[in-house]
């Protein structure tokens, strides 16, 4: 007879069987170049910028949801589903920038790693930008989906580290919320700049890709999952499934953010330290004024979201890549199956790690790494809300009127972002 002990138990490994994609492409999304976007957010205009979170989230969701859906319901990822009903021009356009943003990504969240180490126990960084390069990689090739999913699942756990940081400083939340529900607004070159970074922080193309992939990856993994226009009575479980993860995952994500806003507006900018251009300058900024705890728990969590930012980065790139030239992909396959696919994932990797040991400045290369993923976003999402009301894409699951609208509306906010940033260069 079974107890309620066993079945709490079973109830709990149900619950975190059904967090997967979703969790960790929300998790990736707040990695060490996000840290430093949202940080800069909070020291240079405080809780003013804390709206953005409650933007971000509802549009993330939809967006996110309906890559999900392409992925689990064609069987394919977004590039093959591009390959296969869009000009060739198009997709090359893509997967080169989105390859090229992705790898400069990569340098500038290994070398933030670095950084951080450094900061807790000295050493040399150079040997850590090495060392935290060549850690993803092994993993990534080595490990076969199936358990290295679970790893990245533990990993999205280092994000806690920026919830639990707010309660080691004062917070005055009567004026948070205040701020966050009515905030101050302005039509200030840099204010405008720093919501579009947000905003561009926050809904990535590699994100689509990944989670699209990784929905594909799922249903491979499953002897008995087939491709949901091929296997409809499949449909109703999964798109559960797919729903309850990309709502926590959003969640999470969106949470993580909000709270490295915050933790920053009630330290930094209270205390006047307003330019921050890293998230390991953060961590050190807020030793002298929060304690050495904080600080503790600030440069940690940029090392665990680096570790599960930079697989994310270079398999988001390998799959796109894969999609695009009709490779065979897949984590789960070992090296010498898929040589091209795990090509791609060292080939950014390694060109990540040895950008970090050249004169680029990586705060300028991060800079046009968000610029390309801006305007690259904007296209890839119509592809998206395109492919998505397609019978030959979708079968007879077509999105709902309710997605239709979150991903227009997503897709218009992102285009006026990008406008709204080249206005501001402009200036």
């Amino acid at each position: 007879m079974e107890t309620a002990k066993s079945k709490d138990a079973r109830s709990s490994e149900s619950w975190l069987k059904k967090l997967g994609p979703g969790l960790i492409t929300g998790a990736a999304d707040d990695d060490p170049s996000g840290i430093a976007t949202y940080s800069q957010a909070g020291a240079q205009f405080g809780f003013s910028m804390l709206w953005t979170v409650l933007l971000t989230y509802p549009l993330m969701v939809g967006i996110q949801v309906i890559s999900a859906k392409i992925g689990r319901v064609s069987g394919h990822g977004l590039a093959t589903n591009i390959r296969q009903h869009y000009p060739a021009g198009l997709l090359y356009a893509i997967v080169g920038l989105l390859l090229v943003a992705n790898t400069i990504n990569i340098a500038a969240d290994v070398a933030a790693m670095a950084d951080a180490l450094k900061l807790m126990v000295g050493g040399s960084t150079h040997w850590y930008v090495v060392g935290f390069g060549g850690l993803s990689l092994l993993l990534q090739i080595f490990i076969p989906y199936s358990r290295y999913v679970r790893i990245l699942k533990w990993l999205t756990l280092s994000l806690l580290a920026y919830v639990a940081t707010v309660f080691v400083v004062h917070i005055p939340w009567t004026q948070v919320l205040t701020n966050t529900l009515l905030p101050h607004l302005s039509w200030k070159p840099k204010y405008i700049t720093t919501v579009v970074a947000v905003l561009g922080t926050t809904i990535s193309p590699y994100l689509f890709f990944w989670q699209a992939s990784q929905e594909v990856e799922e249903q491979q993994a499953n002897p008995q999952a087939r491709t949901l226009k091929d296997a409809p009575d499949q449909a109703r479980a999964n798109f559960r499934r797919i729903k309850v993860d990309t709502y926590i995952g959003m969640a999470f994500s969106n949470l993580v953010a909000f709270f490295i806003i915050l933790t920053t507006a009630v330290t930094l900018h209270l205390h006047g330290v307003t330019e921050i251009q890293t998230s390991a300058q953060a961590a050190s900024a807020l030793r002298p004024i929060a304690g050495e705890f904080a600080f503790w728990l600030f440069s940690a969590g940029i090392i665990g979201t680096g570790l599960l930012a930079i697989p994310v980065l270079a398999g988001s790139a390998a799959y796109a890549m894969a999609g695009a030239f009709h490779w065979r992909n897949s984590l789960e396959l070992k090296p010498l199956m898929a040589k091209s696919f795990y090509g791609i994932i060292a080939l950014s990797t390694i060109i990540g790690v040895g950008l970090c040991f050249t004169s680029i400045n990586p705060i300028k290369a991060l800079y046009w790494s968000a610029v390309i993923n801006g305007v690259i976003s904007v296209p890839i999402m119509a592809v998206m809300m395109l492919m998505a009301v397609r019978p030959d894409v979708m079968g007879q699951f077509i999105i709902a009127l309710r997605l239709k609208v979150l991903g227009w509306l997503c897709t218009a906010v992102m285009a006026i972002a990008v406008a709204a940033m080249f206005w501001s260069l402009g200036k």
